[in-house]
């Protein structure tokens, strides 16, 4: 039924080899991705490889058509991405610049996605979240399952879990949570379809949340979000995540919370908490040249760079190791994290 409707919509000129192939890919993206959960966040299960390790890379704030830089990050994340062996990509959103998709058809998807992360190790499934400059364009059509038929790796929700062996992963929709995109929009316009009442939604994805995370029984548990809730960049801080998600988070013993937003690369520490906050902002227009001060006493910077490039990680079971690469692939940060310990390298 859900087939028929999409294909209902679209054009009239679409050949019925093309609308056999749609329905394929839907099938694919409906059925055989999607698992079932008792809770109301879809969940997705990734295998690990042989050896019972993961990797994988994590990059943001991107979908420029290959300018600011784009092209040349993607370069670099082809060659490490081949090095690394990695088994997906995940996106901290703002993935389609300035203001999101218009359409399924939005020539945009191909321009700065398709065409731009085109290194073989890189064709693996990506796993995004949106942005608040995907919410200024036509939200359901980032999120529609016909993208896949146009580039199979586009994996995109507003918030899902993804299950591996290894790590359980909470992909958080946080741009509902910040106050200023509804009371203060300046000129821009956002699709709200899907979150108002807003209030209703937030509560809904908290209570979620909570649920899915009290019942994962995974060794390492990972949170990816949009927004940062500790940063030092332009954004800075975001006051609704560490009043609402954050408690979340601590409760359940989260070791690592990603994010994008601010144009940057970014590792703080909690002084009081095991919990590590990654920024990985830099996949494209970066720069901006007003970072902050570190001067919270709870927290501590160990790595902050104003530019372009992206975030590897490497796990298995004892230890996860964090790399930060700049737009010549070069290593500018890492940092191990074990389940006894919790160290710089």
């Amino acid at each position: 039924m859900v087939v028929a409707m999409v294909a209902a919509s679209m054009a009239s000129g679409l050949r019925t080899k093309a609308m056999a192939e749609l329905c394929c890919y839907l099938t694919v993206a409906l059925c055989a991705f999607l698992i079932p959960s008792f809770a109301k966040l879809t969940t997705i299960e990734h295998p690990v490889k042989p050896n019972r390790s993961l990797s994988f890379l994590v990059v943001g704030d991107w979908g420029r058509k290959g300018f600011y830089n784009q092209s040349e990050v993607a370069f670099q994340m082809g060659r490490i991405g081949e090095k690394l062996k990695i088994d997906f990509v995940i996106s901290t959103g703002d993935n389609f610049y300035d203001n999101g998709l218009t359409s399924v058809y939005d020539p945009a998807f191909r321009d700065s996605f398709t065409n731009i992360y085109t290194a073989k190790s890189l064709q693996k499934p990506w796993y995004s979240v949106l942005g608040n400059h995907d919410y200024r364009g036509n939200v359901e059509a980032q999120l529609n399952p016909i993208l896949r038929s146009v580039d199979k790796r586009w994996i995109c929700m507003r918030s899902f879990v993804l299950k591996t062996e290894l790590v359980d992963i909470f992909f958080v929709d946080t741009t509902p949570f910040v106050d200023k995109y509804f009371t203060d929009p300046e000129d821009h316009t956002y699709d709200w379809k899907g979150v108002e009442p807003r209030k209703n939604y937030l509560s809904s994805l908290i209570k979620d949340l909570k649920a899915e995370m009290r019942n994962s029984t995974a060794l390492w548990k990972f949170a990816v979000g949009h927004h940062a809730i500790k940063s030092l960049g332009h954004h800075g801080d975001t006051a609704q995540l560490i009043k609402f998600l954050l408690p979340v988070l601590k409760d359940n013993n989260v070791d690592v919370y990603m994010n994008g937003h601010d144009h940057c690369l970014e590792h703080i520490t909690s002084m009081n908490g095991a919990m590590q906050y990654l920024t990985s902002g830099g996949g494209s227009k970066a720069w901006r040249g007003d970072l902050k001060p570190d001067d919270d006493v709870n927290h501590s910077a160990k790595f902050l760079y104003d530019g372009q490039g992206f975030m590897s990680v490497e796990m298995n079971e004892n230890e996860a190791m964090i790399l930060f690469y700049d737009v010549e692939g070069l290593i500018l940060h890492q940092w191990k994290i074990s389940k006894q310990l919790r160290s710089a390298v």
